[in-house]
């Protein structure tokens, strides 16, 4: 087994909207392979494409950032919009747990196939 060229993947319903996003509007590198598409992230994220893809229902990807307003700001300039959790999020999206000491500050997004995105700022 080689840990250290371990990747992760996961399903969208649509490979050009996936690479439109992750691409362009996220500013990713994406690569196509055989398979579906690359995000040049690491030893790279897979995407594939799957018929009757079911989003998922928790963070399939997290990105950090040094400031948790100046990331959400500039990602809903580019149409992004974020999930609002009754309770759990302000009123732009962002659950303030560095305030609470409950953990980072977070905000979720959904990718075009309905996956959970965050941009979180630790400490």
């Amino acid at each position: 087994m080689h840990r250290d060229k371990a990747f992760s993947g996961f399903a969208v319903n649509d490979l050009a909207a996936a690479r439109q996003f992750y691409g362009e509007v996220l500013g990713i590198a994406v690569e196509e392979i055989p398979s579906g598409l690359r995000l040049r992230i690491g030893n790279g994220i897979l995407m594939y494409p799957k018929e009757n893809h079911e989003p998922a229902t928790y963070t399939i990807l997290n990105f950090p950032v040094d400031d948790i307003d100046e990331a959400v700001a500039d990602l809903k300039k580019k149409g992004i919009n974020f999930e609002l959790y009754p309770g759990i999020t302000d009123h732009v999206g962002v659950a303030r747990g560095l305030a609470s000491n409950r953990g980072p500050d977070i905000a979720w997004f959904k990718d075009p196939a309905g996956n959970i995105i965050s941009v979180l700022q630790e400490s």
